[in-house]
């Protein structure tokens, strides 16, 4: 078995870890034992560009259980969890190309080596592997019967290379369903990015002015956990209707500009890039923090900070780099930009992660059984799908909910009845 990992001994360690997160994954748990016997997705070569940690290494078990040849390589350098790599090599015979830390070279190596499984069913967080189908590796492109995209940056790329005609093979936007950004990126983002910050910078968020860029699901999830810790929230937004919601919300909303003046710590979370950028650098105050929570590290303008900057000390503290300005005031970047989140911590709590997975992989067997009727376009999770996620996760958490009767069936299905 190829694999390329950073240190096989570290497998012990990642095999607690895995078992640990299995522990709060209940839905995927019953979904891998029911593919363990119906074998859904047998003999289907499978490739994953995803965060390499224990939540991810849940999934792959689960594929794995339903009969696929499952490929993982990282969907960021900065996010794969050594030892959790090391035990799907060793414990559960999983081939990884991952390390954390890797350079870009090493990262797109790596990317090739999940595309040379010959996949039939790619997953990509950041849609990276999807781009590399689009580019570099288009005679592969062929192969792929669906791909799955879990994040906000990966679904308006593909939807991106759908409108001007160029998507090469359908794909299902798993970061769109009610059941993913609802749960996933409004309480898992929300909570592992204080988390990631904290661990960083063992920072006190009570009293402290904390800009949130971006109020989607994110960013929302991010702004309530802030406040919920005491800090003074200010939101920024390019969106006059997610301003809106913001400002009904109880959260100041103001531009960049205005904010860079009073923030302490700023938080990006919008998709897009240069969110935070030279102007916005210099008007911020001597010894103000700033990561991002977005899939990319292009939301701060990077490039313009070392620009600016006389001096850069890295690793003042772990994951944190001082940039001292030509006026001697000082920012801290936050794990290079890259998402702080996983960088500095464990990403989103292993709960909210077994929603996110279960879809992925009963949307795995339902196109695999359905793939001669699916266009090449970007397609939702059906609805019911959707359904059976959240009824099991209820089920785990011993949460009964009521159930229309026939007349109110009957009643939601007519037009007859009035005041």
């Amino acid at each position: 078995m190829k694999y390329d990992i950073a240190d096989l001994s570290l497998a012990p360690e990642g095999k607690k870890r895995i078992l640990w997160a299995d522990n709060d994954m209940p839905v995927l748990a019953s979904i891998r034992r029911r593919f363990a016997k119906s074998k859904p997705l047998k003999g289907k070569n499978v490739s994953a560009c995803l965060h390499i940690t224990a939540e991810t290494a849940n999934l792959a078990r689960t594929l794995k259980a339903g009969g696929a040849n499952v490929v993982l390589c990282a969907s960021n350098p900065l996010s794969t969890q050594n030892d959790v790599a090391a035990s799907l090599v060793k414990d559960f015979k999983i081939p990884v190309f991952a390390i954390c830390r890797e350079n870009r070279s090493t990262y797109y190596k790596h990317i090739n080596a999940a595309i040379d499984n010959e996949p039939v069913v790619t997953f990509d967080d950041g849609a990276d592997l999807v781009n590399e189908l689009h580019t570099r590796r288009t005679k592969d492109a062929h192969r792929i019967v669906v791909s799955m995209e879990e994040t906000t940056t990966g679904v308006i790329r593909l939807r991106a290379l759908a409108n001007v005609g160029k998507l090469k093979f359908p794909v299902i936007a798993v970061n769109d369903a009610a059941s993913k950004h609802l749960f996933d990126n409004r309480y898992g983002t929300g909570q592992s990015t204080v988390d990631g910050i904290i661990r960083a910078t063992d920072f006190l968020m009570a009293g402290t002015k904390v800009v949130a860029a971006g109020y989607g699901w994110c960013g929302r999830g991010f702004a309530m956990r802030a406040r919920g810790m005491g800090a003074i929230v200010i939101v920024t937004e390019v969106d006059a209707i997610k301003a809106i919601e913001a400002a009904m919300d109880g959260f100041e909303v103001m531009p960049m500009a205005q904010a860079a003046k009073v923030g302490g710590l700023f938080v990006t979370l919008t998709g897009n890039k240069n969110v935070i950028r030279t102007e916005h650098f210099r008007a911020m105050k001597d010894r103000a923090v700033v990561a991002n929570s977005g899939h990319f590290n292009v939301e701060i303008d990077i490039p313009a900070l070392k620009k600016m900057s006389k001096k850069i000390n890295r690793n003042v503290r772990n994951y944190v780099d001082e940039y001292i300005l030509k006026n001697n005031k000082r920012i801290y970047l936050l794990a290079e930009g890259r998402l702080v989140n996983l960088a500095a911590a464990e990403g989103h709590p292993a709960s909210v992660m077994d929603m996110s997975f279960a879809t992925q992989a009963l949307e795995a067997e339902y196109v695999i059984k359905r793939q001669s009727n699916l266009a090449v376009a970007v397609h939702d999770v059906p609805i019911e799908i959707e359904q059976q996620v959240c009824q099991l996760k209820l089920k785990s958490m011993s949460i009964g909910i009521d159930k229309l009767t026939p007349e109110q069936v009957e009643y939601l299905a007519s037009s007859g009845e009035g005041t």
